[in-house]
């Protein structure tokens, strides 16, 4: 079992930069990695993945402005998010997946406003 524990959430204004981390409690190095985010009134949404071997998948509105990465060395997790939008306004959640086990974390809010 692997406990997840996010930060580097906030308030930013339209146009800003924000760097999640998803810090892991052991090795992440046979888990694929993700980002989930839920906004209030809407179903949680996938917004990035990365595989054990490094491969990345986004959702089509982050493209472009968001990068996931992954340290196995620090356990932990990243989602770079650039020029963000009023519309990414949610509780970010960081996951793990090895098999059929899902581990997450507690979330962390980023509000985007002016």
């Amino acid at each position: 079992q692997v406990q997840l524990v996010e930060s580097g959430g906030g308030l930013v204004q339209p146009g800003g930069s924000l760097r999640l981390s998803c810090a892991a409690s052991g090795s992440i190095r046979l888990y694929a990695m993700g980002w989930y985010r839920q906004a209030p009134g809407k179903q949680r949404e996938l917004v990035a993945t990365i595989g054990s071997g490094g491969s990345t998948n986004y959702v089509d509105s982050v493209k472009g402005r968001f990068t996931i990465s992954r340290d196995n060395a620090k356990n932990t997790v990243f989602l770079q998010m650039n020029s963000l939008k009023p519309e990414d306004t949610a509780v970010y959640y960081c996951y793990a997946r090895r098999g059929t086990m899902d581990y997450w974390g507690q979330g962390t809010q980023v509000t985007v406003s002016s």
